[in-house]
């Protein structure tokens, strides 16, 4: 199938070799230098207008960071959605607001395009190991049809309904993701405080009733005290943004989750930003002043 994609970032790019590896097409929507370098490194071939991408695709998949660039793709000058027409479909996999989605599903109907919201759960990592879980909205004759692609990148596909439930249910879990970070801070200062090291604090925490594949993912960054990121911090303080956006306008009370941005938004002040989301155990490390064992340096 011929497919076209836009975005070719950290979960972009191991997403679309994924789909190229099992012997699609894929034509990349690229602006610049480095983004047509990118995708002739990874043997696809690149276009750096909408209308030509829209012409050399059956489906477009989108893998963007916020609703303004969704937004941006599909209703600004360039627009995909203008392009597109019966018959073709557009995969987002990206973490927006439902209402941002909502306004690209309309322009998306009125042309009879169909619309897939598609975002994704787990790391690079997973990614490129093809093992990803992706939550799905739209109409199931779509999801039915373009199972198969998905399943390209992912080891589950969860349909949860027909409009934009998917992006409701992206929010929820990397709410509690942010939870977790906020609650792995204080747990490890706490044990800090009690003499216990790291090393053996994670051990324990792994091989408990709450050990998770988050967890043990995050495990080697804890203990090095390298906080690249996977997730950052700007990205999780987004994501928070829309979640307590939603709450209030619906009256479904997020006092954890606002209390957890709150502590984001501390991090972010002190120059993490760009760091992965659990920097937050160096920032509790330091604040209970738990020494370097705890708190390694970034």
């Amino acid at each position: 199938m011929r497919i076209g994609w836009i975005g070719l970032g950290k979960m972009g790019l191991p997403m679309s070799r994924r789909l190229h590896d099992a012997g699609h097409t894929i034509t990349a929507y690229a602006r610049n230098d480095a983004g047509r370098e990118r995708a002739a490194a990874n043997g696809y071939q690149h276009v750096s207008a909408m209308a030509a991408l829209a012409e050399s695709s059956d489906v477009v998949f989108t893998a963007i960071s916020d609703d303004a660039a969704l937004l941006d793709i599909a209703i600004g000058d360039d627009a995909l959605a203008a392009q597109l027409s019966a018959g073709q479909s557009w995969v987002d996999t990206s973490t927006v607001s439902p209402s941002a989605s909502n306004l690209v599903a309309k322009r998306l109907e009125a042309r009879d395009v169909a619309y897939l919201r598609a975002p994704i759960s787990g790391s690079t990592a997973l990614a490129a190991a093809g093992t990803l879980t992706t939550m799905v909205s739209g109409p199931r004759a779509d999801f039915e049809r373009l199972q198969r692609l998905l399943a390209a990148y992912t080891r589950k596909q969860f349909y949860l309904g027909d409009g934009e439930q998917s992006r409701y249910m992206k929010l929820a879990v990397n709410a509690m993701v942010g939870a977790t970070a906020a609650l792995m801070a204080e747990s490890l200062a706490f044990s800090g405080k009690g003499g216990i090291g790291l090393e053996a604090a994670m051990e324990v925490i792994c091989d408990s009733a709450v050990a998770s594949p988050l967890i043990q993912y995050k495990r080697a960054m804890i203990l090095e005290g390298k906080y690249e990121p996977a997730f950052a911090v700007s990205q999780i303080m987004k994501d928070l943004d829309i979640l307590l956006d939603i709450g209030r306008s619906n009256h479904a009370p997020q006092p954890l989750a606002a209390q957890i941005r709150q502590q984001f938004e501390s991090a972010y002040l002190h120059g993490h930003g760009e760091r992965d989301l659990f920097v937050l155990v160096k920032e509790m490390a330091e604040l209970a002043g738990v020494g370097r064992e705890q708190a390694k340096s970034v």
